[in-house]
């Protein structure tokens, strides 16, 4: 979007903060979980939208994976579409990432297709939808 010659970049608004993960969200379950860390639900403690964060602990991380992770992050803050997970926020802290996202509830797709046997374009369409 261009209005007098300024863009508006959807990057302009995913903000980092310096400050703890804590004083802005109240941390609850877990969702899942991998070989770098977690995701859990957290709730924005000022305006109570509930969202999920992505907890990568920083000693599981060679230089290559943080590498990738920050481009994770740089791609997230430019996409800005209603079908594309949003990212709000990026902590860091000591011993971890931490990125604030969307909430996508219903699962893993690779587990749906693993308990249907056979997933056909249609099924796929359903899912999504």
């Amino acid at each position: 979007m261009e209005k007098n010659n300024l863009k508006i970049k959807a990057s302009n608004f995913v903000m980092q903060h310096a400050g703890k993960l804590r004083d802005h969200y109240r941390i609850g379950k877990m969702l899942g979980s991998g070989a770098f860390g977690e995701v859990r639900v957290c709730v924005h403690r000022e305006s109570g939208a509930q969202r999920a964060v992505k907890v990568l602990r920083k000693s599981h991380m060679d230089e290559d994976e943080k590498r990738m992770f920050f481009n994770e992050i740089n791609i997230l803050k430019d996409l800005d579409h209603p079908n594309i997970l949003k990212m709000y926020e990026f902590f860091e802290d000591e011993k971890r990432y931490y990125i604030v996202t969307d909430i996508c509830k219903g699962g893993e797709l690779f587990d749906e297709i693993l308990a249907r046997g056979k997933f056909t374009e249609k099924d796929a369409s359903c899912l999504m939808k």
